[in-house]
C-alpha cells in the first residue's frame, strides 16, 4: 500500500492548523515534519512545540524527520511532543544502533535517513532494527527542489535488499515528489511518498493526493485504487 505524507515545510504557517486539517480531510496518511537546525542543513525550521501543536489538531501519523546534529539530545523532547515516528540521519549519528534503540525505548517508531550522496551500504547494519528507511531524493535543507533521478536506483536497491533479507522496514522517499514522477518512485519500490510543494502548491489537495497515490500504485495490479 502507498502512503502519502505531505510535508508541512511547504504549508502556510500563518494558518498551520487549517492546513493540517485540510490535508487530513484530503486523504493524507501521515504528516511529515522537517526539523532543521541551521548547522547540519543551511536552514532553521521547527521544534518540539510545533510538533505538539500539530498533534493537537490531527490524529494522523506524525512523521518527524530530524535534520539536526546530535539528534540524541533532542529525541526525548520530540517523543514528549507526541510524534509517532522519529527519523535520524546516518550522516549525524556515529552510533546508529544506539540512537535507534533510544527512539524505540521512548515508544516511538525509528527511521534512518540517507542523503543523495550517501550509499545504502552505510545503513545496512541497522535495517533489521528500523521501522523506516528514508531515502532523500533532494539535498536536504530547502523545499521546492527538483527530484534527483539517481535516487531511483537507490530505491530499487533498498527494495531488493528488503525482499532478499525478509525485512519489514518501510521505504520512504522525500524530495521533489509530484504527481508527474510518483509512478517512477512507486515502481522503484517506495511505499511512503513525502511531498511538500507538490501538494501544498496545488489548488486541490484532495485531487493531488488521490492522483499521486494512484500513480504511485499503478504498477501494482493487486492494489485497487479508486479514481
Amino acid at each position: 500500500m502507498i502512503s502519502i505524507a505531505p510535508s508541512i515545510l511547504s504549508a502556510d504557517f500563518s494558518r498551520l492548523g487549517d492546513e493540517v486539517r485540510a490535508i487530513e480531510a484530503a486523504g493524507a496518511d501521515w504528516v511529515h515534519l522537517d526539523v532543521m537546525d541551521g548547522h547540519f542543513v543551511p536552514n532553521l525550521t521547527i521544534g518540539p512545540d510545533v510538533v505538539k501543536a500539530v498533534r493537537q489538531v490531527t490524529s494522523l501519523t506524525l512523521d518527524t524527520h530530524l535534520m539536526i546534529e546530535h539528534p540524541e539530545r533532542f529525541i526525548p523532547a520530540f517523543a514528549e511532543a507526541q510524534t509517532d515516528r522519529i527519523s535520524i540521519h546516518q550522516e549525524t549519528c556515529p552510533n546508529l544502533p544506539e540512537v535507534v534503540a533510544q527512539i524505540h525505548g521512548l515508544g516511538k517508531r525509528a527511521g534512518v535517513v540517507i542523503n543523495p550522496e550517501t550509499a545504502l551500504d552505510t545503513v545496512i547494519e541497522v535495517l533489521a532494527q528500523v521501522d523506516l528507511l528514508l531515502i532523500m531524493s533532494v539535498h536536504p535543507g530547502f523545499g521546492g527542489q527538483k527530484f534527483i533521478p539517481a535516487a531511483l536506483d537507490k530505491i530499487r536497491a533498498a527494495a531488493a535488499l528488503k525482499r532478499q533479507r525478509a525485512l519489514d522496514f518501510l521505504i520512504e522517499v522525500d524530495g521533489g515528489i509530484t504527481v508527474d514522477n510518483a509512478y517512477d518512485v512507486g515502481t522503484a519500490g517506495a511505499e511512503v511518498l513525502v511531498s511538500g510543494s507538490g501538494i501544498f502548491r496545488t489548488a486541490d489537495y484532495a485531487a493531488t493526493i488521490a492522483a499521486m497515490r494512484r500513480a504511485a500504485a499503478a504498477h501494482d495490479t493487486s492494489v485497487a485504487i479508486s479514481p
